[in-house]
Order: structure tokens, then C-alpha cells, then sequence
């Protein structure tokens, strides 16, 4: 197991996070000792399969489990209740013991809250000595690639487990396996941003209990408020009732003080109760959040510049930037080629039928012409005829009233021995046709 340590504490005596002894810390080692313990960068065989990793047991890293909490909670009332006995004839005695049950029930609450935060301090503690490891050490490599990054994790799995078994050994060992059979920066920096907001909500959701006993505490103290005030208010009347008798009376009217005691006593032990298990709380709230944003900043500023997939110039948190960009380019101009050749096809099916459309167009327009020309001379066939035997028949009446007129002369003649003349002058041929 190696700690991460800066070079001005060398020499100076610390106390194991692994195993709790003290040990002096050693110094810097030479130029030489670095080159002679290092390892080469490729590592192992790049051409090897990944090795099949179990992991470990991972244990909740922010909510304590809740029946040694509750012992512990159990144990806590108990001391408390320990401490009043020995203030006999104090006010916390009689606060404590005097109040009816309402007090033992805030104190259990109280208690059980206050195991609680300490267990949850216990595991601050835990991952910020997880903090110290150095998890991802110098000598195997200053950058993680496919080479070495199964030396990195067997590294991890050498570690301590009461240590590794944290939120940032966890973290690391998830993005170096994801790194180890899918080499791609941009997924290891994806995977890190999901397990931090996972287990940002999880520390966020391991306190619910703790705000529901805040809550709950100071409900308690007025339910012992009202039922002090029930308690006096009946002996108040108990009073009324024995006025004349001097005893009676101040025996209620210690019945009325002991109402108005409990009703204060259990408002003002809840309040207390209260602030004592805020300020922890809010203390152990910001040292959890401190830490993740540690776990944090050490996964983007060591980690993923450390990560190298072989497809940009070194260990680039954001990925193979220049392999992506000509992925990104050729794809592009694969659908430009795709779109140019589907266009050329679109505008050969529309010169095909521009054509047929032309030639549909020339055909009908040659039949159009074609049955125009056809009514056309049958109409004027049909005209001339007509004209001509129009005129024949003019003809012919015109000539049978002249031979009338030519036998009417002849008998006026022969009867009167006069002859009669009669002209006749003949109409034009347009003039029969409109009948003037």
C-alpha cells in the first residue's frame, strides 16, 4: 500500500489509515530509484484478454446501519439518564425524571439521532483516509492505457480492504475496469459524472432520518405542553372546588404549578434537544460534501488527464477528440454522397417524365389538329352541296314561271288579240337564300 503524501511532511511521524500504527514517513526517493522501479509504459501484452474481476462487498458509504444505531441510541439514553440520576435535587434531574414520559421519549429521539451522526462521522473519517491513498501511482505509468491499465487496477485490488472499500477507490476502480474493456476517454468522463451525482444523493438522502428526528423532537415537547396545560387547568379546578380549605388548596395548587412545570419543561427540553442535534448535523453535512468534491476534483485533475485511448495527442479528459472528428467528417461526407447520388436518381426520374409528359402533349395536340382539319373539310364539303342544290332548285322555279308567263301571253294574245307583256326580273342568288 502506498499514501499519498507531499514531499515537506518526509520524515515526520503519521498514523496509518490502513491499519492505525504509527510509522515515520519516508523521504522522496532519487532520480535513480525512480528509474530503476519503473516499469515500462506499455505494461503487459496489449494483445491479452482483461482479467475476470470479482470486485468486493461495497458497503453503504453514507447510512449506518440502523440496529447499531439503535443500540447505540439505546446506550446513549442510558448514559443520560445515568447523568441525571447522579444530579439529584437539580433542576436536570427534575427535567429529566420529573416531567412524565414525554422527556424519556424526546431523550430516546435525541439519543437515537446522536448515534446516528456518530456513526456517520466514523465513515467521514473512513473515506477521508481513504483521501491519503495513493491510488494511482507514479512508477507503474504517467498515463493509463490499454497497456497498463490492468497493472493500475491490480494495483487497486491490493490496497487495504477496510480502505478501498470507499467512495473514491470505488469511483476509480469502476472508470479503470470501464477504461480496461472499453478504452474511450469520453465514457470514463460520462461514468464519472453519473457515480458523483449518484453518490451525491445518496449522502443526501442518508439524513432523512436525522431531519425527521429534529422534527419530531419539538412535536414531543408541545404534546407535553398540552397535556401540562390539560393537568393544570384540572387542577385549577380542584381548586375552585377547595377554597375554604386552606390545605386543599395549596395541595391543588401544587397540582397546578407541577401542570405548568411539565408543559414548559418538555417545550423547552425539545428546543434544546433540537439545536444540540442541528449543529452536528449541519458540521457532518458540510464534511461529507467536502469530501465528495475532493473525490471529485481528483477524478477530473488526476484521473481523466491521465487517461490516454491512443486517439489524441496524450491523456485528454475529453476524449479522442481528433478520431472522433474524422469520424464526425467522414460521416458527414458519406450522407453528402448519399444525398448527391439519391438527387442524381431524383432528377432522372423527372427528366423521364418531363419527356413522356412532352410527348404526351405532342400527341394530343396532333389528334386535336387532326379532328379539327376533319370537321373542318366535312363541313365545307357539306356547305357546298347544300349551296349548289339550293341554286339548281332556284333555277328550275325561276324557268317553270317563265314558261307560265310564256303561256299566259299566248292565251292573253289569242283572247284579246293584245299582248300582254310582263317582266319579270330575277332575284340574285343571295337574295333567294334570305328569302327578300
Amino acid at each position: 500500500m502506498t499514501l499519498s503524501v507531499a514531499a515537506e511532511h518526509a520524515g515526520r511521524s503519521a498514523r496509518c489509515p490502513g491499519c492505525n500504527h504509527r510509522f515515520t514517513l519516508p523521504a522522496e526517493p532519487t532520480d535513480g530509484d525512480k528509474q530503476a522501479g519503473r516499469r515500462p509504459a506499455d505494461g503487459s501484452d496489449p494483445s491479452s484478454e482483461p482479467k475476470q474481476r470479482t470486485g468486493w462487498r461495497e458497503t453503504d458509504p453514507a447510512n449506518p446501519d440502523i440496529r447499531l444505531s439503535l443500540g447505540l441510541g439505546i446506550g446513549i439514553t442510558a448514559l443520560i439518564l445515568l447523568f441525571g440520576l447522579l444530579l439529584r435535587r437539580t433542576y436536570v434531574y427534575t427535567i429529566l425524571f420529573e416531567r412524565g414520559w414525554v422527556n424519556f421519549a424526546e431523550t430516546f429521539v435525541f439519543a437515537w439521532g446522536m448515534a446516528i451522526i456518530i456513526l456517520k462521522f466514523q465513515k467521514l473519517a473512513h473515506q477521508r483516509n481513504a483521501l491519503l491513498l495513493d491510488v494511482l501511482p507514479r512508477k507503474i505509468g504517467r498515463e493509463i492505457n490499454r497497456g497498463n491499465v490492468s497493472q493500475f487496477i491490480d494495483h487497486v485490488y491490493r490496497l487495504p480492504l477496510r480502505l478501498r472499500d470507499s467512495l473514491m477507490v470505488n469511483r476509480i476502480r469502476k472508470g479503470l475496469e470501464l477504461f480496461e474493456v472499453r478504452p474511450s476517454n469520453a465514457d470514463v468522463a460520462h461514468m464519472m459524472s453519473t457515480q458523483s451525482d449518484i453518490d451525491s444523493i445518496r449522502i443526501a438522502g442518508s439524513y432523512s432520518l436525522i431531519k425527521v428526528f429534529i422534527w419530531a423532537i419539538p412535536i414531543l415537547g408541545f404534546v407535553g405542553t398540552v397535556l401540562g396545560l390539560s393537568s393544570a387547568i384540572g387542577n385549577f379546578s380542584g381548586v375552585m372546588g377547595g377554597a375554604k380549605d386552606i390545605d386543599a388548596l395549596m395541595g391543588s395548587l401544587g397540582g397546578v404549578t407541577s401542570g405548568l412545570g411539565t408543559s414548559f419543561d418538555t417545550t423547552l427540553l425539545g428546543l434544546l434537544y433540537s439545536i444540540l442535534l442541528s449543529f452536528p448535523m449541519s458540521a457532518l453535512q458540510k464534511g461529507e460534501d467536502d469530501s465528495l468534491n475532493t473525490i471529485d476534483a481528483y477524478c477530473n485533475e488526476t484521473l481523466l488527464p491521465r487517461l490516454n485511448d491512443g486517439g489524441g495527442s496524450g491523456g485528454s479528459a475529453g476524449g479522442n477528440v481528433a478520431g472522433e472528428m474524422r469520424q464526425l467528417v467522414d460521416t458527414i461526407l458519406a450522407a453528402q454522397k448519399q444525398f448527391v447520388a439519391d438527387l442524381r436518381d431524383v432528377s432522372v426520374l423527372v427528366r423521364d417524365q418531363v419527356v413522356a409528359l412532352e410527348a404526351r402533349a405532342t400527341r394530343h395536340s396532333d389528334e386535336i389538329v387532326k379532328n379539327v382539319s376533319h370537321t373542318l373539310a366535312h363541313l365545307e364539303r357539306a356547305t357546298t352541296t347544300g349551296v349548289e342544290s339550293s341554286t339548281a332548285a332556284v333555277t328550275a322555279h325561276i324557268a317553270a314561271l317563265q314558261q307560265g308567263l310564256d303561256s299566259l301571253n299566248t292565251v292573253l294574245k289569242a283572247v284579246g288579240e293584245r299582248q300582254v307583256h310582263v317582266e319579270v326580273r330575277p332575284r340574285s342568288l343571295w337574295r333567294r337564300l334570305i328569302g327578300r
